[in-house]
Parts: structure tokens; C-alpha cells; sequence
């Protein structure tokens, strides 16, 4: 039976399709805002 917790093919699959997620949102924010994404959260 395949675990969906901890190293498995089910939890790393979903971990890259949400990190996948998170780099082009963080990418057209920064397109859309012409701000970084450290200005974006107050540290630039």
C-alpha cells in the first residue's frame, strides 16, 4: 500500500507540482508589480 505521507512518490509528485505552482505565480506577480519578490514582502 502507498503511503501518502513522508518520501513518497505520491507526496514528492504533488511537492514539485505545487513548488512549479509557486515559482510562476511569484514570477507573474513580479512581471504584473515591476517589484521583486523581496519588495514584495517589505524585506527589499
Amino acid at each position: 500500500m502507498d503511503s501518502k505521507f513522508g518520501f513518497s512518490s505520491f507526496a514528492e509528485t504533488w511537492n514539485g507540482r505545487l513548488a512549479m505552482m509557486g515559482f510562476i505565480i511569484g514570477l507573474g506577480t513580479e512581471l504584473l508589480t515591476g517589484q521583486g519578490i523581496l519588495s514584495q514582502i517589505g524585506m527589499g
